[in-house]
């Protein structure tokens, strides 16, 4: 699964998250009366919508071959752009018509970064020892 997602990482991560970014943008700029909810509580939203910014920006870094510091330090960076993101989307929201920053808006966001983020990176360390054990098996 991951060699697929390394192989096709311009289709199945950049475009991914790019386009997830600018969706994100674009919703968190809508004033109150137009936002789209899902009926869940707002923090969940939060969590969730930032949770699938950190895997892909792990993801992202994860994959990249240009910066080795970016790909040893996926889970780092990627955490904290999500954090970082979220602290100004909050900041941006105070000039939204009817919405407002609120600090544990923002504490959602960054545990929901925080969370996938980890369980990407556990799952990929998973899946590359298991790796290496199979190759080492059949020398």
């Amino acid at each position: 699964m991951f060699n697929f997602l390394e192989k096709y990482r311009v289709y199945l991560v950049y475009l991914p998250l790019v386009i997830y970014w600018i969706v994100l943008l674009v919703l968190t700029s809508l004033p109150s009366t137009m936002a789209i909810t899902s009926g869940v509580s707002d923090k969940i939203e939060h969590f969730g919508a930032y949770a699938i910014l950190g895997a892909l920006l792990f993801l992202a870094f994860r994959f990249q071959g240009k910066y080795a510091v970016l790909k040893k330090n996926a889970s780092l960076f990627a955490f904290l752009i999500s954090a970082f993101y979220g602290m100004l989307d909050e900041l941006h929201q105070l000039f939204v018509p009817g919405r407002s920053a609120d600090i544990i808006d923002w504490i959602a966001d960054f545990a929901g970064a925080g969370l996938a983020v980890l369980i990407i990176n556990f799952l990929l360390k998973r899946y590359l020892s298991k790796k290496a054990e199979s190759n080492s098996k059949q020398i």
